[in-house]
């Protein structure tokens, strides 16, 4: 390739030709991805090495996350500038520049928000990557684990691995509730009724036995009457467990293994019953006479 050749060459990447505004387009897109991809790659290897993990994983995620639309925004003003259509474009657009940031604010109010929002959660740390929080959803109340905080929305996955997405927003202004903020020990609650002919400590001995052979129950810490109902006596089983889903799984196993054994050694679980009395209507209308009649001697 002479001289001559790579000047017409050179000519045709000019930024004020077509062609050579494409080519830096291309050449801006594919440095862009190259950029973004090796930010992406240096966050992972430091958060790879910092085996004391001294760096929050979730605040790591959302400056990445955070740090690549920053270049994207960069090459793009960028190659903006380096061709002169669309600089000369830009400079004409200043003089609306405010009539276009208040309309864009208004029409991405609530994606702002969920920005903003997401500062904030990274800044204050109400939860950490990892956590599981119980919070009031849409859907109703969802428990899972926090699996990633992005610009806009965070993702929990539930203990029946669903994936339920949040706006940020919508955390920052509602209560919630870190089950792995402090320990991760819960109490498993199992709830249940014997009759008033049923004998109440050989019931809670039955109870307390069969926590204390569940593999998974740490420690007990009682089982009290918590109620004298209208036609049973109400108990309370609590069982320390490991965490949330192990709770769990201790409470529908043991309230499994109590109606079971109780079956077994005859204590009765009371249940809601109604009697029907059917009266024929000769029956009917001789208690309408008597009252009748009874009412006219008081008369």
């Amino acid at each position: 390739m002479n001289w001559q050749a790579l000047q017409s060459w050179l000519l045709q990447l000019h930024p004020n030709t077509w062609s050579g505004a494409l080519a830096l387009l291309v050449l801006f897109w594919v440095g862009g991805l190259i950029a973004s991809a090796l930010l992406r790659r240096t966050i992972r290897m430091i958060i790879q090495r910092d085996h004391d993990q001294r760096i929050d994983r979730m605040a790591a995620s959302f400056m990445s996350k955070l740090a690549s639309v920053f270049v994207w925004i960069f090459i793009v003003m960028l190659y903006a500038h380096m061709i002169p259509a669309l600089d000369r474009l830009g400079t004409a657009l200043l003089a609306s520049v405010s009539v276009a940031s208040i309309v864009i604010g208004l029409a991405a109010q609530s994606t702002l928000a969920n920005f903003v929002a997401g500062i904030s959660l990274i800044f204050y740390k109400p939860f950490r990557m990892g956590d599981r929080i119980q919070i009031n959803a849409p859907t109703g109340l969802e428990t899972g684990i926090v699996e990633d905080v992005s610009l806009g929305y965070t993702v929990l996955q539930t203990f029946d691995n669903r994936r339920v997405i949040i706006s940020n927003s919508t955390i920052s202004n509602t209560i919630m509730v870190n089950l792995t903020a402090v320990h991760p020990r819960v109490m498993a609650i199992v709830p249940f009724s014997i009759s008033y002919n049923s004998d109440i400590d050989k019931a809670r001995a039955i109870a307390v036995g069969l926590a204390e052979s569940h593999p998974q129950a740490n420690e007990i810490a009682g089982c009290p009457v918590v109620l004298l109902g209208a036609s049973s006596v109400d108990l309370s089983l609590r069982v320390w467990a490991a965490d949330p889903s192990v709770a769990w799984t201790v409470k529908v196993e043991l309230t499994e293994q109590i109606k079971k054994r109780f079956d077994a050694e005859g204590i009765e679980i009371p249940y809601a019953y109604q009697n029907v009395i059917l009266k024929s209507p000769s029956e009917t209308s001789k208690a309408d006479q008597t009252a009748g009649k009874d009412i006219g001697r008081q008369a």
